[in-house]
């Protein structure tokens, strides 16, 4: 007797279940607070050998999970919390995983552009999809092609409009202002910027000069005397690059500058090395948790946007099955 496949309507989910891990509860509070959905509770332990043990407290069995967890320091242990959670929830049979990554480890290693050296941005896509996610939401990437590394779904959102809405509210404090991109490769974005503030824009030429957190500013390509300055980045690591951004700056007659960066990683010593330059102002988003003995050095100069209800309304669009493109009139 021939098998005969019955067709059904397309699965709908349960719930919106949201899961946070410990690497940023602020933000993740945030995006609960705007779903007016509660964070569920669960189990978060580290052993003495450093092994890590995730238990829920509620079942999730045919339920819509989302997995909060930015991956800056400790990495690892924030990577790998993420892949126990998705795992622990994809056994307890939930109907759909997402993981939600304000900020995704490993951005910068999407290429062989030296001899036997590793991608590992696509090992991390690779471990995320093994682990159990069926979609994934993160911001702003170092690299577009790094969404060619997932074969499953996402949603690669930008805190451009965040970030200009809040440079169009002190607009009347600029004078003459002009959009910088601090290295080549942010040009395309920074255009973006220049546009959506209607300026001009110049760009600053770097060369990389080894595998440290290190490189040169060389050149400035545009005019930025007696200008107050936009000086746009996706992320700040060491701030190496920023402060001979801003030195270059300085020593071609800028004006006020305004330092633009999404993901604040601020390694080391670079909370001083960035307070101790002569910026106006810095603006940044909580994709990055930022604890009080950074913010200490910045005082009144730094304004933290949240992503919270961007992340929100992604996660209530996905879940609805709505676009999320038409948030953007894309």
């Amino acid at each position: 007797m021939p098998i005969t496949f019955q067709h059904h309507e397309r699965m709908m989910y349960g719930d919106i279940k949201l899961y946070s891990g410990t690497s940023c509860p602020d933000l993740s509070n945030r995006i609960a607070a705007y779903l007016g959905v509660p964070l569920c509770e669960r189990e978060v332990i580290q052993f003495p050998n450093d092994n890590l043990f995730i238990k829920l407290k509620t079942s999730v069995r045919g339920k819509d999970c989302y997995v909060i967890q930015t991956t800056g320091k400790p990495v690892h242990q924030n990577l790998m919390e993420m892949l126990i959670m998705m795992q622990t929830l994809r056994l307890d049979s939930a109907a759909r995983i997402t993981a939600v990554m304000p900020y995704l480890a490993y951005a910068r290693s999407d290429k062989k552009d030296q001899p036997r050296v590793p991608i590992t941005a696509r090992l991390v896509a690779d471990m995320i999809e093994v682990a159990g996610a069926d979609r994934y939401i993160t911001l702003d990437l170092h690299a577009g092609q790094i969404q060619g590394f997932f074969s499953i779904p996402g949603d690669v959102l930008s805190a451009f409009h965040i970030t200009v809405d809040y440079l169009r509210s002190i607009f009347s404090s600029f004078y003459e202002p002009v959009v910088v991109t601090a290295d080549l490769g942010f040009a395309k974005k920074g255009r973006n910027y220049a546009a959506g503030l209607n300026v001009p824009m110049a760009f600053i030429e770097k060369r990389r000069i080894s595998n440290e957190a290190k490189s040169e500013a060389l050149t400035l390509i545009g005019d930025v005397k007696g200008r107050d300055v936009i000086l746009v980045d996706d992320e700040v690591d060491t701030g190496g690059s920023m402060v001979q951004a801003v030195t270059l700056l300085n020593d071609k007659g800028a004006r006020n500058i305004y330092m633009v960066f999404i993901h604040p990683i601020l390694s080391l010593q670079a909370p001083e090395r960035l307070a101790s330059l002569p910026v106006t102002q810095f603006v940044t988003t909580d994709s990055i948790p930022l604890g009080q003995d950074k913010l200490k050095y910045f005082g009144d100069r730094i304004k933290v946007l949240s992503v919270g209800n961007l992340i929100g309304e992604v996660i209530l669009r996905a879940h609805e099955g709505r676009s999320v493109g038409e948030m953007f009139n894309e």
